[in-house]
């Protein structure tokens, strides 16, 4: 069995973001087919348009944020859960008061990163 406290797995900043951190939960080493990471975007915080060449599956602890999902825009909150397949151009932006909490899975697969132009 594999147990351990999230405060355990240091918060970094992410480079590519604006005022959001990453902690890995589970790394790819830890898990053999899965990684599981938290993002917390601050107020005002988010990610840029991108690509992944991997699927992430997420489920949002708390907090609001508008969601662009390829085409669309979506407002997600605490509770809901979010499929984006590889490939989808997908940002973040909290517009709520409090911090948009969310747990993301991903494959344990080579991914890139591809940052996009508005």
């Amino acid at each position: 069995m594999f147990i351990k406290h999230s405060d355990d797995a240091p918060a970094q900043e992410v480079t590519a973001g604006e005022a959001t951190t990453i902690q890995v939960l589970i790394s790819p080493e830890e898990g053999p087919h899965f990684a599981m990471r938290k993002f917390v975007m601050q107020p005002g915080g988010g990610m840029p348009k991108h690509t992944n060449e991997v699927e992430h599956e997420q489920y949002v602890l708390r907090g609001r944020a508008l969601v662009g999902l390829g085409d669309e825009e979506i407002v997600a909150q605490a509770g809901d859960v979010l499929l984006i397949p590889a490939g989808v151009p997908h940002w973040y932006a909290n517009i709520g008061d409090e911090p948009y909490e969310f747990l993301c899975v991903v494959p344990n697969l080579p991914d890139k990163i591809e940052i996009l132009e508005d």
